[in-house]
């Protein structure tokens, strides 16, 4: 809804003489044409493109070092320490920048949950950007914006760039959260999943002060009230999976975990959407229509249709709509404490079973570890599968150190009976090039087993390598699916993937061994020796 276009933002020093406060989504949409920054896709999506970074750079992400920050932060690559007068500079240099643009306000809030609401105020340089914020975070009714008060400010301005000899930055592109005064500049990048992310990042340190567990997942609701959530780096289904017709989608990205409930700290959706179709993700594919924005994707030549299959802009195309542009949702998006929970994993080496269970010290090593593996192609000089390990499914997004949230997790799991599963989404009978992806339908028919109860009664195996327990059947898929070294034509080059892999799980997590007990260690994959075993990337 459009407030007035002559909002104040004098409090801030800036006196523009055209702000925009949380337009109407169709005049977002008609602003946005008319500065030539996007196109009308055949369902109604705006397309835009977020110029040359299509992507997060974490390398570019800071935050301020002060009073707030020095002892809880958890600094070294992730958390990079920026300087309290350098923000003030930084930050007054962005205000100038600003004063003679026209600018677009977006009111909103995160947490779902009442007790942690976070009220944000985004101010962007882009009409679009500002639509982006309107989707992706939770909307104000009209008599809450009428007493609105912002607890968090983003700014956002594509078109400053910093000097990094004079700012003190890497490079012209910048994200810099600072605590103590509760802001976040954004500058020289579009890539409106900066403004999501960092907002995601101060929600990861206030949380849990609040004993709240902040996730990097999707969560959905049963018929009968059963929450599950779902872990996963980008490509192992985390989105696909947790769109479920059977079940209401509480959130597709970024939950907490309090006592007693889940709930959505998002009001929208990402949702990436490289070879996406109609047949094989039908909610997701329904969900982008008009005021959604498309980054980064293609048409199909001398037309308007989205050809999802293209990725000459970027492997990492998105969508961003409202969460009420999906069928069938949690209303709120509050949800019980799980009852299952997925750590999802697209193992490109073809050596980790379909579904394990874990015990909670399991839990807590895989949570840490955060496993899966980017094939080729998927990025520049990748030429075979490589591992990739981010700390509880989410470490460029933790201001904390990662086992201090592991902690929160065995707590919880110590207090609720909860079902912690492994589940491989990537290849089986061979490593990527050689083996087969797992299908969709198996995998479907995997989760949706242990959500219904049917893996509890069934016979388990032992995985000698991996240290996990395996079912012996599942309803609707073959028994030999769930064995994954009777699915190779070499159970030698079986025995040496496996043990290579597990060598990449241990020396990873010898960074968080002085912070792990022993049966943490012990819950980890087991092999004698390493030496002799050839590394994988």
């Amino acid at each position: 809804m459009a407030i007035t276009s002559k909002f104040s933002l004098s409090y801030l020093g800036l006196k523009n003489p055209d702000i925009y406060r949380n337009l109407k989504v169709s005049e977002l949409v008609r602003h946005t044409l008319a500065a030539k920054q996007g196109f009308i896709a055949d369902t109604g999506a705006l397309m835009c493109d977020t110029g040359v970074f299509t992507g997060r750079t974490p390398k570019d992400k800071f935050i301020v070092n002060d009073e707030v920050s020095e002892y809880l932060v958890w600094w070294g690559e992730v958390n990079q320490p920026f300087s309290k007068t350098g923000f003030d500079q930084l930050y007054q240099k962005m205000l100038a920048y600003l004063e003679d643009k026209t600018l677009y306000v977006n009111d909103g809030y995160a947490c779902a949950a009442e007790a942690y609401r976070l009220n944000l105020r985004v101010i962007t340089e882009f009409p679009w950007q500002a639509l982006f914020a309107n989707n992706l975070f939770l909307r104000l009714t009209e008599a809450e914006l009428t007493d609105f008060k912002e607890d968090w400010l983003v700014l956002s301005a594509p078109g400053f760039f910093a000097v990094p000899q004079k700012d003190g930055t890497n490079s012209a592109n910048f994200t810099i959260i600072n605590f103590a005064k509760k802001v976040i500049l954004i500058g020289g990048t579009a890539y409106t999943g900066e403004i999501k992310k960092g907002v995601f990042t101060v929600l990861n340190y206030l949380l849990p002060q609040k004993k709240v567990l902040p996730m990097h997942c999707s969560a959905n609701i049963g018929k009968d009230g059963d929450t599950a959530i779902y872990f996963g780096l980008s490509g192992t289904g985390k989105t696909t999976l947790s769109a479920d017709a059977e079940r209401q989608l509480i959130g597709d990205d970024e939950h907490g975990w309090d006592d007693t409930q889940v709930f959505n700290i998002e009001g929208g959706c990402y949702a990436k959407c490289v070879n996406l179709t109609r047949a094989k993700e039908p909610q997701i594919f329904r969900a982008i229509k008009y005021g959604t924005v498309l980054e980064n994707t293609c048409f199909f030549p001398d037309s308007n249709q989205v050809n999802f299959a293209d990725t000459s802009e970027t492997e990492n195309t998105r969508a961003a709509y409202p969460i009420h542009n999906m069928e069938n949702i949690a209303e709120p998006s509050i949800g019980k404490s799980p009852k299952n929970i997925f750590f999802l994993t697209a193992d490109a080496f073809g050596v980790l079973p379909p579904i394990s269970r874990l015990t909670i010290d399991q839990a807590m090593y895989h949570f840490i570890s955060g496993y899966t593996a980017k094939v080729a192609g998927t990025e520049a000089g990748i030429t075979e599968p490589t591992t990739t390990f981010s700390a509880c499914f989410g470490k460029p997004f933790l201001p904390l150190h990662p086992m201090s949230y592991a902690l929160m997790l065995g707590e919880k799991l110590k207090k609720e009976p909860v079902s912690v599963w492994l589940v491989n989404t990537g290849w089986t009978g061979g490593s990527y090039g050689f083996g087969e992806r797992i299908a969709l339908t198996h995998t479907r028919a995997l989760i949706a087993a242990a959500l219904a109860g049917e893996l509890e009664g069934v016979e388990y195996a032992r995985d000698r390598t991996f240290n996990l327990s395996v079912p012996k059947s599942c309803p609707g898929v073959p028994a030999e699916l769930l064995n994954p070294e009777s699915q190779w034509a070499d159970a030698y080059q079986y025995q040496l993937t496996a043990k290579k892999l597990a060598a990449a799980f241990i020396k990873n997590f010898k960074q968080y061994k002085d912070y792990a007990t022993e049966a943490i260690l012990q819950a980890g994959p087991q092999i004698r020796t390493v030496h002799d075993i050839p590394s994988i990337k």
